[in-house]
């Protein structure tokens, strides 16, 4: 899957499962994947301080990345730093199947 498709992906699962964050101006939509080494969760929020995406792996929090240019550019180093826990076609092939 290259970046426009993961980028159409998410941007499509966002769309359609999308939540607000209490006062309508910020919505948010997580996407979990799950193996045997454990779970990996983006969540994808659209705000007013634009969009940025917050990272888990067994629901601790790894940190925000602002943008999808950022996003796109540490999804290989996410994997290697994961290694077992996000595969980043299998992360997004699945959502894409949600959708």
């Amino acid at each position: 899957m290259n970046r426009e498709e993961i980028r159409q992906t998410f941007e499509a699962y966002f769309e359609k499962y999308k939540k607000t964050e209490g006062d309508r101006t910020s919505w948010s939509a997580v996407w979990a994947d799950y193996s045997t080494a454990g779970k990996f969760e983006i969540n994808l929020t659209k705000c007013p301080r634009g969009t940025r995406f917050k990272l888990f792996a067994d629901s601790r929090k790894l940190g925000e990345i602002e943008g999808w240019e950022a996003l796109l550019e540490a999804l290989p180093q996410l994997e290697k730093d994961h290694a077992g826990l996000f595969d980043t076609r299998s992360f997004f092939e699945t959502m894409k199947e949600m959708v």
